[in-house]
């Protein structure tokens, strides 16, 4: 725990340094919700289709999941949801010609999450 998963549209291949983020991300993670960096893990996937809207392409997405154990105040997940979303578009900067939607989501995980 915290347990996070960032979907990101294939064209981003190239313009998105995902272990650079993810290494960014594990300390505001830790200092926001008040665990330790080495509780943070990221799996990155990759979405080889996306569509926005009625635009057939163009359009590149990027959501960040992060779950975490019941207890945080609804005030804590916004804030680090917007600090998510800040450190993404640091990390992601302009890709030329294309559109970024970005997102993200903190939520608990079920009671029955267990690790070992």
């Amino acid at each position: 725990m915290p347990q996070i998963t960032v979907d990101y549209s294939a064209e981003l291949d190239d313009a998105f340094d995902r272990p650079a983020f993810a290494l960014a991300l594990h300390p505001l993670v830790a200092e926001t919700v008040d665990t330790k960096i080495a509780a943070c893990k990221t799996r990155f996937r990759r979405a080889e289709e996306t569509v926005v809207a009625d635009a057939a392409g163009g359009d590149a997405l990027v959501h960040v999941d992060i779950s975490l154990q019941p207890g945080r105040t609804p005030e804590t997940k916004a804030r680090l949801t917007e600090s998510v979303l800040e450190l993404l578009t640091a990390h992601l900067g302009s890709v030329n010609g294309t559109a970024l939607r970005l997102s993200a989501e903190v939520r608990d995980l079920d009671p029955s999450y267990r690790k070992v």
